[in-house]
């Protein structure tokens, strides 16, 4: 075995150990780095080796497991779909804000490192469906911040679900609820301007 296949090995064992400790534990914040390579059967420091950090694993295993489950919520028939680009967007940001609303606690734990620690410079899946929107309307670098507003407010927003059903009283547990409210956040950011 060559030193890559070892290496996914190890990635798959902590990606494992990751999604197994944030499924038993009630609060995301209490697994622990040395939990984490204990279960997986490595030394705590393999978790910066393979992602740099302990929350780069959970977005790792966020991504990784809950793919399947965006997968069987049908990402791939609205890719299909020759929908305007504002709808597309309403679909598709419905689908993932459903994800994250059924995973709280990835929601909770990968939601601070989303928002404060990714790379901006990063193409956003949004990205190419703001600039098709706007044909030209806005710079690259406005539909970026578009799409970058799209993703980051969501995020911030099913981070505080609790406190949005408290003092606004949307419940975004209820999937009409948070239809409504996707719509409303891409219809605020992808205005009809010309």
């Amino acid at each position: 075995m060559n030193k890559d296949e070892k290496l996914q090995i190890t990635k798959d064992q902590l990606l494992d150990a990751t999604f197994s400790l944030m499924e038993e534990k009630d609060d995301p914040f209490q697994v622990t780095s040395r939990e984490i390579a204990a279960r997986a059967g490595v030394k705590p420091s393999m978790i910066n080796y393979c992602f740099e950090s302990r929350e780069n694993l959970i977005y790792a295993t966020f991504q990784r497991q809950h793919l399947k489950l965006l997968e069987d919520k049908n990402i791939a028939e609205l890719l299909k779909k020759d929908l305007p680009p504002k709808q597309f967007l309403k679909e598709v940001h419905f689908v993932v804000a459903d994800c994250l609303v059924e995973n709280p606690k990835f929601t909770k734990a990968i939601t601070p490192s989303v928002l404060f620690k990714r790379d901006l410079g990063q193409q956003s899946f949004s990205f190419p469906y703001v600039m098709k929107h706007y044909e030209g309307r806005k710079t690259e670098q406005e539909c970026r911040l578009i799409a970058y507003e799209l993703s980051t407010m969501m995020q911030l927003i099913l981070y505080r679900k609790e406190d949005i059903k408290r003092d606004f009283g949307i419940d975004l547990d209820d999937k009409k609820q948070l239809r409504k409210y996707i719509d409303m956040r891409v219809d605020l950011l992808l205005s009809e301007d010309k």
